[in-house]
């Protein structure tokens, strides 16, 4: 007997609860640089000196972070389910927390990739990269990230995934963010859906869906009864 599948769809919340702040947060690393300078193609073009500064920065917040009892919680679910994670965070603690089926809808801080070739795509064990780093093609390594003003090339791979999930849970977005944030809208209107997060939502057109007013640690204790 096959087992029944999760989609779990992960934002900025979970990953705050292990102290990554996001740059809408205040005392975060954005409040120290403009978006456009540091998160386009164009500033790429512009100052990639600056922008792979920025990013080893990130990537350093990133090493220094744990995951927290959320993480561990749909590691878990994996025990009696098909549980997929599809996350709009660039960190990697779904995985550290032992998640073995993870897409990133917006790339990995973790992975650097060549300017000239999208296909090569290298894993980092260090925090740090520095200019004069070259893919196999001589061309300068830069963030496996998807900038603002990008396409999200697995969008559609995620909405395929949501097609045949069995249960939807959403922890940490906001929700308004799109197109990410449509992808609730993708789930079958019969199967069971719980979003956790302690912000506001006019998600009434939603069916089926039960809103768990906590963060993401905490929300998690609730789905235990559910779910183990």
């Amino acid at each position: 007997m096959s087992k029944k599948k999760i989609i779990v769809f992960s934002g900025a919340g979970i990953s705050a609860e292990s102290g990554i702040k996001t740059f809408r947060d205040s005392g975060g690393l954005w409040e120290e640089y403009k978006i456009d300078d540091v998160a386009t193609p164009e500033a790429w073009k512009r100052n990639p000196t600056l922008v792979t500064e920025f990013y080893n920065l990130r990537r350093k917040q990133v090493m220094e972070a744990k995951p927290n009892d959320a993480h561990y919680f749909f590691s878990e679910l994996q025990k009696k389910y098909n549980v997929q994670v599809i996350t709009q965070n660039i960190d990697d603690l779904h995985e550290r927390a032992g998640s073995r089926n993870v897409l990133h809808l917006h790339g990995e801080i973790m992975k650097v990739r060549s300017t000239i070739d999208e296909g090569l795509i290298y894993a980092l064990k260090k925090w740090e990269v520095k200019m004069g780093d070259t893919c196999a093609k001589g061309s300068q390594l830069r963030p496996h990230i998807v900038w603002f003003g990008e396409m999200v090339p697995n969008m559609e791979i995620a909405a395929d995934m949501i097609l045949y999930a069995d249960y939807f849970i959403t922890v940490g977005t906001s929700l308004n963010v799109y197109p990410a944030a449509g992808l609730i809208e993708v789930a079958a209107s019969s199967i069971p859906k719980y979003l956790i997060d302690p912000g506001k939502f006019d998600l009434l057109h939603i069916d089926n869906l039960v809103h768990i007013k906590e963060k993401a640690s905490k929300g998690v204790e609730k789905l235990k009864a559910i779910f183990l």
